[in-house]
């Protein structure tokens, strides 16, 4: 190339160590090396709204809008997103068609004197900023209170410390990359709790018309992964869900077939719906539509009784 390449990412600690995994792998695969790699911070509005529910101004794109400007403006040449924390919608004239080995997917639980969920005293109080953890919670443990917590993930672990909280929960991912593991109190399996759809994910985004970057990001991407982003993804594009919606998906393959299940919870939460189906694994994409067709389905037909 005659260029350097740009890859734009958010500021926090996990989002930087995110965009130089796909730095170091894109150096593994193709023939550029680190001097023709340059990694831009971006601050993103989601990174500046710290106490309150992303739902109340926009959603997921809080985290994506200002990286992807930056991407149409030719100021980046790649981005770097948590896929959980980018719009179901692709963005005119970008395409996000590329995926890093999904990491740990799963759920954890921190808190004080390595405490399960089950063993919380009655009525602690839970962090976390989304509608469907609360939910999930809640459902395993009704008297539960779920208390708004935003911030990176130190921050969220030293609002526990500080006795705000009684726990968080939070994705074993961004633990992980962390190095954090020995905070963890419990590991909860995908089938206790759902995670959100792409959890675990890293997606590089480029411009659609950048056949350059394109041929290196064909050279990076986790086969596996891109199929079951895909079926997750587009439970999410049926049900236009964002963070206001309740929704888990999840996939695994198994030898030749895909397996996905996913949940819907009603605005309150007083109301889940599930499915889970198995198609062979060149069917991913459809898998994802009718599994997200079956939950808008059941969710409308509850209401209307």
């Amino acid at each position: 190339m005659n260029r350097k390449i740009i890859i734009g990412s958010r500021g926090s600690k996990l989002a930087l160590l995110y965009a130089q995994k796909a730095k170091d792998t894109i150096i593994e695969k193709t023939e550029l090396n680190e001097e023709e790699i340059i990694i831009k911070t971006i601050t993103t509005k989601g990174d500046q709204i710290k106490d309150k529910r992303l739902s109340e101004f926009g959603g997921k794109g809080l985290f994506s809008n200002d990286i992807e400007k930056e991407l149409q403006d030719k100021k980046i040449d790649i981005a770097v997103h948590a896929l959980k924390d980018l719009p179901a919608v692709q963005t005119a004239d970008l395409i996000t068609e590329t995926f890093l080995e999904r990491n740990n997917p799963k759920e954890v639980l921190i808190s004080k004197d390595k405490k399960k969920l089950k063993e919380l005293e009655v009525k602690s109080i839970v962090g976390t900023s989304s509608y469907r953890r609360e939910f999930q919670i809640k459902k395993i443990r009704p008297d539960i209170n779920c208390k708004l917590i935003r911030g990176n993930v130190d921050t969220r672990i030293k609002k526990l410390k500080d006795g705000l909280y009684d726990a968080i929960i939070l994705s074993y991912a961004g633990i992980e990359h962390l190095k954090l593991e020995d905070e963890i109190s419990e590991i909860f399996n995908t089938e206790e709790i759902i995670p959100s759809a792409g959890q675990g994910i890293i997606a590089l985004q480029c411009r659609k018309n950048d056949q350059e970057i394109i041929s290196i990001l064909n050279k990076i991407n986790h086969e596996e992964t891109y199929k079951r982003a895909h079926a997750e993804r587009n439970i999410l594009k049926i049900l236009e869900g964002d963070c206001e919606t309740a929704i888990g998906a999840h996939s695994i393959i198994k030898g030749d077939n895909i397996v996905v299940e996913a949940e819907l919870f009603s605005l309150d939460g007083s109301k889940r719906f599930y499915e889970k189906k198995i198609e062979k694994i060149e069917k991913f994409k459809e898998i994802g539509n009718e599994i997200g067709q079956i939950l808008k389905t059941k969710s409308n037909n509850s209401y209307k009784r």
